[in-house]
This record gives structure tokens, C-alpha cells and sequence, in this order.
């Protein structure tokens, strides 16, 4: 797991700025065996299901912030680390105990966590910057090129969502009204362009001098853009193409109700 994203806090002010410390994940202590970190990082996709994780700054640092210029390896287990999990918007139906409806991807689905660190050990052979503050704008737009380029795994998303809004059609008996085609259309439209940049940045990709490629970046930088804005236009017109329903739905548990189910 990619821990590159910390609290912030006062998005005007530096780490070494801040009235509190631990917004941003720091060195605090050494030793001869290693280093130990304070802080925290959020957003943490998949954190949970690593092995390990690379703890890495998260905005450009001056000399001020040597202490704050850490980049180390940690086992995703490790003594100090508490994971605290994120909400999701529908996570109580989940909790509900229904069967299939609700669960969506019920054995491989994704999460987020907060990660608090305190005093986390890392021994000298896992940290790979240690205050060299200079590196670290270059590592992070870095890290965000090839991660923004990720981001067209959001057009699988957007599939789903065009096959259910095309499949809501067909049930309501509407798949061949004007209107209803041109926002299946306009969806496509708008998911299409997600993956379009992706694969461009990819495929527009150069080798640097370690023989490592990296994607084009102003490419996976409008794939970052785009999923910012496209994937809340289809869930719109997908609402617009499915009525109501979509969004008051019952609950599984709710169909499942020897009394209200039938009805």
C-alpha cells in the first residue's frame, strides 16, 4: 500500500508549521537499529488486505521539514500502527444481514482506513529517504503520475452503471424512447474519455535513465480530472433513466420480510 496522503490541517501553513505535529507523519525518534514515526495518513485504499506499506510525504518540503522527509517500509501488521476503517454510504444495509442484493462485491470489495501511527519502528534497511527534503515534490508528483493514470479502472464502474441504467430501461419498457437512448448514449460518451486518457498516458510513456518507464504525465493528470467529473454526470442520468426507485429502494432485509416482502 502506496501511505502518501496525510491530514494536512491548515492547507496554508507547512508541516513544521502546524500547531499540531502529527498532521503530517514524522520522524521522532532513532536509534541504532532504526527510526521511529509519528502521524497519520488517510484515504488509505486497501491498506487493510497489504502486506506492507510505503510511508512517503505527501507535498513539497523545505529545509524546515527535514523531519518530515520519510520514506520507509513497514509491515501492514506492525507494533503502533491502529487502523481505524471508513464509512461507506450504504454500509449499514451491509450490516443488515442481507444476501445478495446489498452486499455488491461481497468477498472482494474495496475499503479505506485512516492509519495512526505511534512511534512505529523502522529499522535502517526499510527506510529509503530519510530528510533528504530536495527529493521530495519529485517523488510526489511522481507517485501521482502513475497513480492519476490509475484511475481508468473507474470505467469499469461506469460499465456496471450503463449496463444497469440500460437494463432499468428494458424493464420499464422504455429502451427505445429518444430521450432514454441519447442519455445511454451520453454516458458512454462520458466513460469512454476516463479510459481514453489512461491507456494515451500509458502508451505515451518514456524510459528514464534507470530503465524504469514512467506514463505521460499531463495525460494521467486529465485521466485524473475527468474521473473527478464524468463518473457523477453518468449517476446522474443514470437516476434520470431509472426514477426513484434507484435511490428510495427497500433493503434486502426489507424483501425478505414475512410481512412486508410480499407486499
Amino acid at each position: 500500500g502506496g501511505a502518501m496522503t496525510d491530514p494536512k490541517g491548515d492547507r496554508s501553513k507547512g508541516p513544521s508549521e502546524q500547531d499540531d505535529p502529527d498532521l503530517f507523519t514524522r520522524i521522532v525518534d532513532s536509534d541504532e537499529k532504526g527510526v521511529y514515526v509519528s502521524g497519520a495518513k488517510a484515504h488509505q485504499t486497501g491498506c487493510i488486505n497489504s502486506h506492507w506499506i510505503i510511508l512517503m510525504p505527501t507535498i513539497r518540503l523545505t529545509q524546515n521539514d527535514k523531519e518530515y522527509a520519510i520514506v520507509g517500509a513497514i509491515p501492514a501488521d506492525v507494533k503502533g500502527l491502529t487502523y481505524i476503517y471508513g464509512r461507506q454510504s450504504c454500509d449499514t444495509r451491509v450490516m443488515e444481514g442481507g444476501g445478495d442484493i446489498d452486499l455488491g462485491n461481497a468477498k472482494f470489495g474495496g475499503q479505506e482506513a485512516m492509519m495512526i501511527l505511534d512511534r512505529v519502528f523502522i529499522p535502517w534497511d526499510k527506510l529509503f529517504m530519510n530528510g533528504e527534503f530536495e527529493f521530495a515534490s519529485m517523488l510526489v508528483e511522481r507517485f501521482t503520475c502513475y497513480h492519476r493514470r490509475s484511475y481508468v479502472c473507474k470505467t469499469g464502474l461506469g460499465d456496471v452503471l450503463i449496463g444497469a441504467a440500460a437494463t432499468i430501461a428494458d424493464y420499464n419498457g422504455v429502451p427505445n424512447v429518444s430521450h432514454i437512448k441519447d442519455k445511454i448514449i451520453e454516458m458512454t460518451h462520458l466513460n469512454e474519455p476516463i479510459f481514453a486518457a489512461g491507456i494515451a498516458s500509458s502508451h505515451q510513456g518514456h524510459k528514464m535513465k534507470s530503465g524504469v518507464y514512467l506514463n505521460d504525465d499531463m495525460l494521467a493528470q486529465v485521466c485524473k480530472h475527468n474521473v473527478t467529473r464524468f463518473p457523477y454526470e453518468i449517476s446522474r442520468l443514470a437516476q434520470d433513466i431509472a426514477g426513484g426507485l434507484m435511490v428510495t429502494l427497500p433493503s434486502e432485509k426489507d424483501f425478505g420480510h414475512p410481512e412486508a416482502g410480499p407486499m
